[in-house]
C-alpha cells in the first residue's frame, strides 16, 4: 500500500484545560452549627461526684463532670450545637435521669433517658 501523500489539516484542536491548583486557605469548610451554652443542675446532697453523659458526648461521663456548688447543688455547663439529645446524670457511678427534665424516653436498659432540646 502506498500513501497518497495527502496531508490532514486539523481545524479545531481541543486542548485539555490546565489543572487547577487550590491552596489550603482557599478551601471553604462547611459552617459549624452554632454552639449554645447549656447549664445543667442536680441537687443531690449525699453525692461525692456527679457527671453527665449523653448523646452529645458519646455517653462518656468523664467528658462532662459537674462541679459541687455547695448545699448539695451540682452544676455543669455544656457547649453543644442545636439538636435533640438524650442524657443521664452519673452520680457516684449510678446512672439517673434528670428530675428536672421536661421530657424523657425509654432507653434499651429498661430505664428512662432525659431529653434536652437545644434550639438555634
Amino acid at each position: 500500500m502506498k500513501s497518497s501523500g495527502a496531508k490532514t489539516k486539523v481545524v479545531n484542536s481541543i486542548k485539555p484545560a490546565p489543572k487547577a491548583t487550590v491552596k489550603a486557605a482557599e478551601v471553604k469548610k462547611p459552617l459549624a452549627k452554632p454552639v449554645s451554652p447549656i447549664s445543667l443542675e442536680l441537687v443531690k446532697s449525699e453525692a461525692k461526684e456527679v457527671y453527665v453523659a449523653g448523646s452529645f458526648n458519646g455517653w462518656v461521663p468523664a467528658k462532662s463532670p459537674l462541679s459541687n456548688a455547695g448545699n448539695g447543688r451540682w452544676v455543669g455547663n455544656l457547649a453543644i450545637g442545636p439538636g435533640r439529645y438524650e442524657y443521664l446524670f452519673v452520680v457516684d457511678g449510678q446512672w439517673l435521669p434528670d428530675p428536672n427534665a421536661r421530657e424523657t424516653v425509654d432507653n434499651p436498659f429498661g430505664g428512662k433517658n432525659s431529653v434536652l432540646l437545644v434550639s438555634e
